[in-house]
């Protein structure tokens, strides 16, 4: 029987949990994706859906994360309304990897949206919460966003919710949450 969605496929699912049996682990980080870091990570794991087995798409962020990409979306669009034109700044690089200076309207825009950010997070416009979202017209198994409410997003955070959801135990805080864009410092070592 062929299936549309591969991840509704049981010789599919059965060597994705060959292949995590074999990392001794109950997911798969989907390498290559940039975006992967301490705070994001897009990763498959086995799970039920409907009685059966199936494979998750699952990007799992922190509530930070969320918050900060829900205040950038916010800015862009009040970019969007002063700045007709604006299309999002673009940067570019020269022959030997260093950025090309902004156009003086895209550094005008980049000046607003930064403030526009730093008035949204004073005044704690928006809050998030923790969440899980599911796609289940996903092109490859069931999509799957979750934002936690932790620092990082390691291994253990991972399997804690894998294990989380797939027992149906998972509980999401429901508390709203905002947070200040942190100031990098510079420490000298001593």
């Amino acid at each position: 029987m062929k299936y549309k969605n591969e991840g509704f496929d049981p010789e599919i699912i059965e060597a994705l949990k060959k292949e995590l049996k074999s990392l001794k682990k109950s997911f798969k980080v989907i390498e290559g994706d940039e975006e992967n870091s301490d705070e994001f990570v897009n990763f498959l794991f086995v799970g039920m859906f409907e009685g059966k087995e199936v494979i998750y798409d699952a990007a799992l962020y922190t509530l930070r994360l969320h918050h900060a990409s829900e205040v950038f979306e916010l800015a862009e669009h009040e970019a969007a309304k002063k700045f007709p034109n604006y299309k999002g700044i673009k940067y570019e690089e020269d022959d030997d990897g260093n950025l090309k200076p902004l156009s003086s309207e895209e550094e005008e825009i980049g000046w607003f949206i930064t403030e526009i950010i730093m008035d949204i997070e004073e005044e704690e416009t928006v809050k998030v919460q923790e969440f899980i979202d599911l796609d289940t017209h996903h092109d490859y198994g069931i999509g799957l966003d979750a934002a936690l409410n932790v620092e990082v997003i390691d291994d253990n955070t991972i399997e804690k919710f894998i294990k989380e959801f797939n027992d149906d135990s998972i509980v999401l805080d429901d508390t709203l949450y905002a947070f200040q864009s942190e100031e990098e410092e510079d420490f000298d070592e001593d």
